[in-house]
């Protein structure tokens, strides 16, 4: 079994690392494989609504978005970890996983996933919020935690000493790990009715 832990700090060894580690350090404990996947520095294009993915099922983009849509389609789990910017992800965090999930979120069903916020004070339930959306329109059990999953602290060192948020990201581990091994016992998928019904209202009515 193995997590891929997305890093969409653009700090590769801060804060977000920090709390994603600790989550890797949990689920190895409980023998579950982890990669931590850093998105960098580099400027990420946003999604242009051109709809190629439905065709191909991959972005017209050939950058990080499909490797990382590869990446989880092949992990067991995923957990998403990203600072606060002005109360929600960074916008590069934003900008990819709207591409990743437009084109191959229907190959992430079912699959356990959760994501984890770093921030120095405030903004961190926004942050959790707006990356929980992302599983819950895609059919992705969401993982708990024993408290919404932030760390606190200006830097690593300073998450270093948020003793409940680490066990908090510990907790978080080891949730994972036991939600994947009960999957893997053979517990078959929930039931998908065969035809999605959307609801419009072209009229007004």
């Amino acid at each position: 079994m193995k997590v891929l832990l997305v890093n969409g700090s653009p700090n590769k060894d801060g804060c977000t690392y920090t709390a994603l580690s600790e989550v890797a350090g949990a689920l190895e404990k409980h023998g579950v494989e982890t990669e931590i996947f850093q998105i960098g520095t580099e400027p990420v294009q946003g999604c242009i609504a051109c709809r190629t993915c439905r065709a191909t099922g991959k972005c017209c983009f050939d950058d990080m978005c499909n490797e990382l849509a590869d990446k989880i389609v092949a992990a067991d789990g995923v957990i998403i970890g990203s600072p606060v910017y002005f109360a929600g992800p960074t916008g590069a965090l934003c900008a990819l996983l709207d591409r990743v999930f437009a084109s191959a979120s229907k190959e992430f069903w079912n699959k356990p996933a959760a994501c984890v916020v770093s921030c120095r004070r405030g903004g961190a339930s926004s942050t959790f919020d707006r990356l929980n959306k992302y599983f819950t329109i895609s059919r992705m059990p969401v993982v708990s935690s024993q408290y919404w999953n932030s760390v606190h602290g200006f830097t690593a060192d300073d998450v270093r000493r948020d003793l409940e948020g680490l066990q908090i990201m510990r907790t978080l581990g080891y949730n994972m790990a036991w939600m994947l091994k009960n999957i893997a016992s053979g517990e078959p998928a929930p039931e998908t009715e065969k035809e999605r019904i959307t609801t419009s209202f072209p009229d007004g009515k």
